[in-house]
């Protein structure tokens, strides 16, 4: 018999860090996310972020890619974020690409706590601070095109 375990911490941002999940409503977002997650037969630990990006830990089904997870999770919210405007008025997508980084499961309350802590943690560091050393810690290439913004 086959066993499988994969535990990811997947980070979104919006499209040049626009703004656009607001806070009154970020809970209908995460929502529709779990149930996303459950169509796909993932488990989703913990969701939570800024207005700019989210943290995802998931535990995934082995019947889909984590590439083929995103895509079709970011192409899902934007048709459903933008049926609903009046909560999301400032919508206006995804940042190209995503983070995903692997975990075990000895690791899962240690990364649900700092997604817990979100709000409290980005008054001090800056996401794009934060997510340009989490590359660098990866042995990842940092392209600077992934962190633009408007002014």
């Amino acid at each position: 018999m086959s066993y499988t375990k994969s535990i990811f911490h997947i980070v979104l941002r919006t499209y040049r860090s626009k703004p656009w999940i607001n806070e009154l409503h970020e809970r209908e977002l995460y929502g529709y996310i779990h149930g996303y997650c459950k169509g796909v037969k993932a488990v989703l630990i913990r969701i939570g972020g800024m207005p700019d990006h989210i943290h995802i830990l998931v535990s995934m089904s082995p019947t889909i890619s984590l590439a083929e997870f995103v895509r079709r999770l970011k192409n899902s919210v934007t048709v459903w974020a933008k049926a609903h405007l009046n909560e999301f008025p400032l919508f206006c997508g995804w940042g190209e690409g995503y983070g995903a980084f692997s975990y075990s499961r000895l690791d899962i309350d240690k990364i649900k706590r700092y997604i817990i802590k979100q709000k409290e943690h980005h008054r001090m560091v800056p996401f794009a601070d934060e997510y340009r050393q989490w590359l660098i810690e990866n042995g990842a290439e940092i392209d600077e095109k992934y962190f633009m913004v408007d002014p």
